[in-house]
């Protein structure tokens, strides 16, 4: 076994990819775009005043997937979008229980109070929507409404994680040599897209730039090595009114769960969105748009 994981590791390690360290990130952004959560600096993009609307994402990405629909949202809002753990420009700790959805939900709710933010909506997309789910179920006095867009269950984060990722040295191995490589992105996002076209050099490099950053050896095997699972969530007892918003061509998760989970929430309304896959704020900025500010319009304080 030993000599097998040997050679592995002789013909894979030239091929890694190269990792930007946390220090070199910290010093190319504004120091405003971190926020001290404990131990942690966590990153954030904010912009607008108003009501807080809180932006999560999906797994895999970033702020960087508001970028379109964050604008016209902070027109009327105080927009704080997130990186969660493992993610983006968010220092990546070592712990393998700082990857639980537990502990997303505490960076959350620690990234709120650092900002005094006591009350928000907000807007979860796939994997960022299992956690907003959750954070629903257990802390309703935090949130006026919640948006949730191609949503994981909440058990996603459970769901994922297998016993393959439990040997850490291949795990790290696999990370490095084949899911952070610009092909690996790129097909993730074709399928993640209705339209390919949309699927530039540009937008792999920038959602692979987010992900190549020291520690992410640590969050890969965090969020998919075995783990104790999580306290089930209800979806029939969430009391915060919802938007379900999905894309008609997600080949990731199905319409049909959207709607299903949709019809669970007492105060939950679906909308399906014709031409998008399964990033509609990414395919149909102007529809996301037309759909969710008149929704959060009707919910202010």
């Amino acid at each position: 076994m030993r000599l097998a994981l040997l050679l592995v590791l002789a013909i894979a390690l030239p091929g890694c990819v190269s990792l930007r360290s946390f220090a070199e990130i910290r010093r190319a952004l504004p120091a405003d775009r971190f926020v001290r959560v404990g131990e942690q600096l966590v990153h954030v993009e904010q912009a607008g005043v108003g009501e807080p609307v809180l932006l999560l994402h999906g797994f895999g990405a970033s702020t960087y997937s508001w970028r379109k629909v964050m604008p016209a949202l902070a027109a009327s809002h105080r927009v704080v979008a997130i990186d969660l753990n493992g993610f983006g420009y968010t220092q990546r700790p070592a712990s393998r229980a700082s990857y639980t959805r537990e502990a997303q939900a505490k960076l959350v709710l620690g990234t709120m109070d650092a900002l005094g933010i006591d009350r928000a909506h907000i807007f979860g997309h796939s994997y960022g929507g299992g956690i907003t789910l959750y954070l629903a179920s257990r802390h309703p006095e935090r949130f006026r409404t919640m948006v949730l867009v191609d949503s994981s269950a909440p058990t996603y984060s459970d769901d994922r994680r297998s016993r393959a990722a439990a040997f850490r040295p291949l795990s790290a191995l696999f990370v490095r040599t084949v899911a952070l490589r610009p092909s690996s992105i790129r097909k993730g996002l074709l399928r993640s897209f209705h339209d390919d076209s949309l699927v530039t050099p540009e937008l792999v490099r920038a959602y692979l730039d987010r992900l190549t950053v020291e520690g992410v050896s640590f969050a890969f095997y965090g969020l998919t090595a075995p783990a104790p699972p999580g306290e089930p969530v209800e979806l029939e007892k969430i009391d915060v009114p919802a938007l379900v918003i999905w894309g008609a061509h997600d080949t990731l998760i199905a319409p049909e769960a959207g709607r299903r989970a949709s019809a669970r929430m007492p105060h939950s309304e679906f909308v399906l969105f014709a031409n998008s896959g399964h990033i509609p704020m990414e395919e149909e900025p102007e529809t996301f748009l037309e759909t969710v500010l008149p929704f959060l319009e009707r919910h202010g304080g």
